[in-house]
């Protein structure tokens, strides 16, 4: 499939990689698996606020005053899908740790493996911010579009996606779905499985970021 690269980046990015292996060995960890989330999110949020908008600010050094730049407007709110999404936050507010942060709790049913909401909550003013949603495995892309849909009841404009391993059909569903919305991931991987699982995939990060089956 061939996505729009205006609208869909993966981050390719050496480090990148290098984490992303480790992160797929079965072998690894519950400890490092957490971990590399955390560090992978901070590569990716890095990417996705890169075109933030700035406004000028005076700021007197220890020699002289200058102008420099910071983030206007109301910045960023991060929205996690529970229960995996969780696990990339810490890797943005790294970057921004004056962040909002919402929560979306979805849960996807076994058999028609469509989401179900059991929790929404948005910071104040969310219109006003730039969301990144975070979710650390993009499959099907009903939990996303869910989201994304919430965002947008509530009056949200500016909405980055950001995924670690991402399946075609998600991908696809997401950019369809939404004409405005931009997607950052670390992986396109191959395909779903007639589990909807994404293959090669990860496993279930929920499960090998808490130690869960």
């Amino acid at each position: 499939m061939d996505f729009d690269t205006n609208r869909f980046k993966i981050i390719d990015h050496p480090l990148v990689q290098h984490k992303l292996h480790i992160l797929r060995d079965k072998n690894t960890s519950t400890k490092d698996f957490r971990e590399l989330v955390t560090e992978l999110a901070v590569f990716e949020g890095y990417e996705a606020m890169r075109d933030l908008p700035l406004e000028d600010v005076e700021v007197e050094t220890p020699l002289e005053k200058t102008t420099c730049k910071r983030i206007a407007g109301k910045k960023i709110a991060i929205i996690p899908i529970l229960r995996a999404g969780l696990g990339m936050v810490d890797g943005i507010l790294t970057l921004v740790p004056s962040a909002r942060v919402g929560h979306v709790g979805m849960y996807r049913d076994p058999q028609t493996h469509e989401p179900h909401q059991y929790y929404c909550k948005f910071p104040p003013s969310i219109e006003d911010r730039t969301c990144l949603v975070v979710d650390p495995m993009l499959a099907t892309g009903g939990s996303l579009t869910a989201a994304i849909k919430f965002l947008r009841d509530a009056g949200v404009k500016d909405i980055r996606c950001l995924t670690i391993v991402s399946a075609p059909e998600g991908v696809k569903a997401v950019l369809d779905y939404d004409p405005d919305v931009r997607l950052f991931t670390c992986a396109l991987d191959r395909e779903l499985n007639e589990n909807a699982y994404i293959l090669p995939g990860l496993g279930d990060a929920g499960d090998r970021i808490y130690g869960t089956k």
